[in-house]
């Protein structure tokens, strides 16, 4: 039972703050569960429950002050707008970061169970969204590295060239090359590296033709417990381990001396070495493609201005807002994805963006100046 208090002006404002909020987390819930099959679904709805409590909770305590309805924030009404139409990993990394926000546990009007509450919602969302990262890992580097190398690259190369002062052609041409040659670079690099890592990764699988042969092979237990055991499990479950497969092995046997069908095995009699249990490295030609695409998407913003027929200061200053706008929204979505804040990493991704482009440009004034 809520204890009655006497709400300032203040409080009627923080908690209607609140409500709305409550009301709005749990309408993204609500919508991304409706929209996802199985238990997911179903884990997704009862955070929505979870969300309905917790505003009947600042309900009771405003009592006529929650009407009229209040309305959520700008950024929790877009949470909610792409929730119903996406419903992806996005919306799942926001709202793990909304609820790492709550200012539950230092607010005396809310319970102690509902900042746990919010805190255990993050774990969940956490949960729910990081098979969803494994899979996009692989793609997603590759696609943020494609872009942002794009963006710093050619307006470094651009900025470079305009330094020495050569004339406009010559800057649009330099563009345009550093386009091309550094998206296939980037393409063939990343088709490279990802099939490197595939083939490191495979060679640490266990053999198929090792566990197909187990059945034919004369192994004692305590050979087959190695394996185990120098798969990462402690000598009790290694020795459970064998002692279960070459059980299945024995049944398999006698199945064959009965004339009976025998039995498979079964998947897993040689386990993956550990950190392996997920493929999160992705396709190597999607990386190539993903990261030429992003490479070129990124590259063709310093040239923009320049093929648009501009010159002078006015295309590199163009050129200078363009990529820089590009550097704060890709900073922005790595670190909503990755679950921290968008604003630290945006400005991270723009001074380091802007700190290569100057040094380029520095030494083309040098160049420019021995040429001349």
């Amino acid at each position: 039972m809520t204890t009655p208090v006497v709400p300032s002006a203040r409080d009627v404002r923080r908690w209607r703050r609140y409500l709305a909020a409550e009301r709005a987390e749990a309408r993204v819930y609500g919508d991304l569960g409706r929209r996802k099959p199985g238990s997911d679904g179903e884990i997704l709805r009862t955070l929505s429950a979870a969300e309905d409590r917790h505003a009947s909770h600042w309900i009771e305590l405003l009592g006529p002050a929650a009407e009229p309805e209040p309305r959520p924030t700008l950024g929790t009404r877009l949470l909610g707008f792409f929730a119903k139409r996406f419903g992806s990993v996005f919306i799942l990394a926001m709202m793990q970061r909304a609820e790492g926000r709550s200012p539950y546990e230092t607010d005396p009007a809310a319970t102690e169970a509902m900042a746990a509450d919010e805190r255990v919602h993050g774990e969940v969302v956490r949960a729910l969204a990081s098979e969803q990262r494994l899979r996009l890992a692989g793609g997603f580097r590759a696609a943020v590295f494609g872009m942002n190398d794009g963006l710093v690259t050619n307006l470094s190369l651009v900025l470079g060239v305009v330094g020495t002062g050569l004339p406009t052609g010559s800057v649009l041409i330099t563009g345009v090359v550093g386009l091309v040659a550094g998206a296939l670079s980037m393409a063939a690099g990343e088709y490279v590296s990802v099939s490197s890592q595939r083939e490191l990764i495979d060679s640490s699988k266990p053999d198929p033709t090792t566990e197909a042969s187990l059945g034919d092979l004369d192994l004692g237990a305590n050979e087959l417990a190695l394996v185990y055991r120098a798969r990462g499990m402690t000598e009790p479950e290694a020795a459970a381990k064998a002692s279960l497969v070459l059980a299945q092995l024995r049944d398999r046997e006698h199945a064959l001396a009965r004339g009976d069908e025998a039995q498979p095995l079964g998947t897993g009699a040689l386990p993956l070495p550990p950190g392996l249990e997920h493929d999160a490295v992705g396709s190597p030609w999607s990386a190539a493609m993903s990261s030429f695409g992003c490479f070129a998407a990124g590259a063709v913003l310093p040239i923009l201005p320049y093929l648009c027929g501009a010159s002078g200061w006015l295309a590199a200053g163009l050129a200078i807002g363009l990529v820089g706008l590009a550097l704060l929204v890709t900073g922005a979505i790595t670190g909503i994805l990755s679950g921290v804040g968008p604003g630290l990493r945006a400005v991270r991704q723009l001074a380091i963006g802007y700190g290569a482009a100057l040094i380029t440009y520095l030494l083309g004034l040098a160049f420019g100046g021995i040429v001349g």
